[in-house]
C-alpha cells in the first residue's frame, strides 16, 4: 500500500519531506513515533497524514486514533488542489503558515513533521478560530500546502506594497500585491456571515 493515498501523483513523498518508512526499531524511538502520532491526531491530522508522518502501522495509528478521539478516522480522500489556498481569506492564513513554517526549518533545526507540529500551534495562537468553529486552515491542509511548496506546485512572493510574503502560483510573482493591500469587494462575505448579519437585522 503506498504511503500517499488520497494525494496528487504530482508531489512526490522526497520531495515532501516524507520520513522513511522503516519501523522504529527501538523503545525509545516508538515512543516517540506514538507521541508524535499523539500530536497530530489531536491537532486533527487525517489518517493518510499519519501514515505518511510517522512509522507506526495502520492497525496501530486506528486504534490510538479511536482511543484518543473515541471515533474513527474520517474516510474520503485529501484535498489536493492549489486553488484553496489562492482565494482570499485561506490565503492569508496559509501565508502566516508558510513563514511560521519556513522559519522553524530554516533557524530552529527542525525536521518538517516537527516543524509542522510547532508551526500549526503557533499559527493558532496567532489566528484562533471563533468559539465552537473549526480553523481556517486545518493541520492536514497546513501538511499538504507545504507539500505543494516542496514541490512547486505553489511559491511565496512579496507584495510590492506591503513587503509580506504570500502563497501564489508559480506564474503569478511578477508585481504581486496581496490580498491585504488590494482586499476583494466580496472579501469576508461568506454564507456564514451573510446569513449572520441579515439575523442581525430582523426586527424584535
Amino acid at each position: 500500500m503506498t504511503r500517499d493515498a488520497g494525494l496528487p501523483a504530482a508531489v512526490p513523498a522526497a520531495a515532501a519531506g516524507s520520513r522513511s518508512g522503516k519501523k522504529a526499531k527501538t523503545v525509545l524511538g516508538e515512543s516517540r513515533e506514538i507521541q508524535l502520532a499523539i500530536d497530530l491526531i489531536r491537532l486533527g491530522a487525517r489518517l493518510q497524514l499519519l501514515e505518511t508522518e510517522t512509522q507506526l502501522s495502520r492497525d496501530r495509528l486506528l486504534k490510538l486514533y479511536k482511543e484518543l478521539l473515541g471515533v474513527s478516522p474520517p474516510k474520503g480522500m485529501l484535498p489536493f488542489s492549489t486553488d484553496w489556498f489562492l482565494t482570499w481569506q485561506p490565503n492569508i492564513h496559509a501565508s502566516l503558515f508558510a513563514g511560521i513554517h519556513r522559519q522553524l526549518m530554516q533557524h530552529a533545526g527542525l525536521d518538517s513533521v516537527d516543524a509542522l507540529v510547532k508551526g500549526y500551534r503557533l499559527y493558532l495562537e496567532q489566528l484562533p478560530p471563533e468559539p465552537g468553529a473549526e480553523p481556517v486552515l486545518s493541520l492536514t491542509r497546513a501538511w499538504t500546502l507545504v507539500r505543494f511548496l516542496n514541490s512547486s506546485m505553489l511559491e511565496t512572493a512579496r507584495c510590492r506594497q506591503c513587503g509580506g510574503e504570500f502563497i501564489v502560483q508559480p506564474q503569478r510573482r511578477q508585481r504581486f500585491v496581496c490580498g491585504l493591500c488590494r482586499v476583494p469587494s466580496r472579501a469576508g462575505k461568506t454564507r456564514k456571515v451573510l446569513d449572520a448579519r441579515a439575523g442581525s437585522t430582523q426586527p424584535d
